[in-house]
């Protein structure tokens, strides 16, 4: 059986989860940019991000093999079946810090990646209508949202994740969410 570990992103993944990024921002319409980010740059976000959000990564038997990211709207997150595993697990996370909802933006078309959303809970909230070019084509952008907790009373200020990252609570969803991983 091989070893499937899922934990919070470190800065010695950073260059794996870039060489899995790179080909879809340079190949597909599943991100709006146009050129894959400079290691400088995906190290950038990284550390911006992880001041306040989970960014997690799953290796399988050593290798990176997926990862994703909350992070504030309109600033960006795709994969195959391990996806689901690491999306339970950062909606957990992020009720945990007192987050309501979650928020993707999809390309459009992309029947693979509104299935998959449609499956974790989303629903299409909306749409940029052609608000993305790329590789000669003016594309919409519809968006999906999922509600993580019900919204009773107030919102409270969140929890920046570096103050749960290392608790129990944190280890239980990241363990819950590799036992979701099937081979």
């Amino acid at each position: 059986m091989p070893e499937v570990v899922l934990r919070p992103a470190e800065e010695e993944d950073i260059a794996e989860m870039l060489a899995l990024y790179a080909p879809y921002v340079v190949q597909t319409t599943v991100s709006s940019e146009y050129d894959a980010p400079s290691m400088e740059e995906f190290t950038r976000r990284w550390r911006t991000y992880t001041q306040k959000l989970p960014w997690l990564v799953c290796r399988i038997d050593g290798e990176v093999v997926g990862y994703g990211y909350a992070a504030p709207h309109r600033t960006r997150a795709a994969y195959h079946g391990i996806a689901g595993a690491i999306y339970a697990a950062l909606f957990e996370l992020l009720a945990m810090q007192g987050y309501y909802n979650i928020y993707v933006g999809i390309t459009s078309p992309n029947e693979r990646s509104m299935k998959f959303h449609k499956a974790m809970g989303f629903i299409i909230s909306g749409a940029y209508q052609e608000s993305m070019y790329k590789f000669g084509q003016w594309r919409d952008v519809l968006w999906m949202g999922k509600s993580l907790r019900p919204h009773d009373g107030a919102p409270q200020p969140t929890v920046p994740f570096p103050e749960i990252k290392d608790s129990p609570l944190v280890t239980r969803a990241l363990n819950q969410a590799v036992e979701k991983i099937h081979f």
